[in-house]
């Protein structure tokens, strides 16, 4: 184990409070999605981040795909999913995803990666190239991209938002003070620099902050300022859960009345689709998410409009 693992696996394993509770629902929805994902071979966060919406969410055919395999090249303290030597490079698998997505039929999907500084281009074909078939296979399906942030790099990211996925999600996850010690391979200002450039090239731009990692709740209002003068719309805020010994402690189990008070908080500050809550994952229940963002977006043009032709009489 790494040293910070090592640290970590001292504090045992936390008791979750009451309020925490998932229902164990496995029906016939839930197991049809789970033999379609092992029989295409496909990764899904589901599984991998051992979200406790997974029997709940596959029980109502949603589901988010992970692709370019399940080894990260970077290592975040709160992500269950493993750090080591990447899964060899699969240009196959954007038409699988798409297929199962078609498959499945579903209306709006999901997909999300694990950071692939070993190739060239950070995988940034991968993530557009799948956007790309999914809309190809299944025309009516929106996609909601959740992406690393490809340091950055202009090029990449011009692939990658070129895609049009309905929403690009880049999640900052935590506040500056704490952010180096649990994002080691990532930067707070270069995140908020990817959703700048989303938002600019037009696109829905969406995000998710774990609390329990040491923050406190002022810094938690503060990020949220942060990200919406970058430009971010939806917001989802989560209570952390630790998936091994060998993660980051929990600082602090938030009580949902606090979920409840930063979301008014979130809305006051002008993000115009929010969800806050102990079991809400960044995915969960994305396509309500999306509908807000388009109903805003109707409106303010509605507006202009209106502005435009009072203008144009006077």
């Amino acid at each position: 184990m790494l040293r910070l693992e090592v640290r970590n696996a001292q504090t045992p394993i936390e008791r979750k409070p009451a309020w925490i509770k998932t229902r164990l629902r496995t029906g016939p929805e839930f197991t049809a999605l789970k033999s379609l994902v092992a029989r295409e071979g496909l990764h899904t966060v589901c599984e991998a981040a051992g979200c406790p919406n997974i029997y709940e969410c596959w029980e109502d055919r949603e589901a988010t795909f992970l692709i370019g395999g399940d080894q990260c090249t970077r290592r975040c303290d709160f992500c269950q999913i493993d750090t080591g030597k990447p899964a060899d490079f699969d240009r196959d698998e954007p038409r699988r995803v798409a297929e199962s997505i078609a498959t499945m039929g579903l209306r709006y999907a999901t997909v999300t990666g694990v950071a692939r500084d070993d190739l060239p281009d950070g995988g940034a074909w991968l993530y557009a190239e799948t956007v790309r078939q999914i809309h190809s296979q299944l025309p009516g399906c929106g996609v909601e991209l959740l992406i690393p942030d490809f340091n950055a790099d202009a090029a990449q990211l011009a692939e990658v938002f070129g895609s049009a996925p309905e929403v690009l999600a880049h999640n900052i996850e935590t506040v500056p003070r704490i952010f180096k010690r649990i994002r080691p391979g990532f930067r707070y200002e270069r995140s908020l620099e990817v959703i700048r450039a989303a938002r600019l090239h037009g696109l829905v731009t969406k995000s998710n902050l774990i609390l329990g990692l040491g923050e406190t709740s002022h810094e938690v209002v503060e990020a949220m300022q942060d990200l919406y003068d970058a430009g971010c719309e939806l917001l989802t805020i989560t209570q952390y859960l630790r998936p091994s010994a060998r993660h980051h402690p929990v600082d602090r189990w938030v009580k949902p009345e606090e979920f409840v008070r930063l979301q008014g908080e979130a809305e006051r500050i002008g993000f115009v689709g929010v969800m806050s809550g102990p079991l809400v994952r960044s995915s969960y229940r994305a396509g309500r998410l999306y509908q807000l963002a388009v109903a805003s977006r109707d409106s303010d043009t509605i507006a202009s409009a209106d502005s435009e032709a009072v203008e144009a009489r006077r």
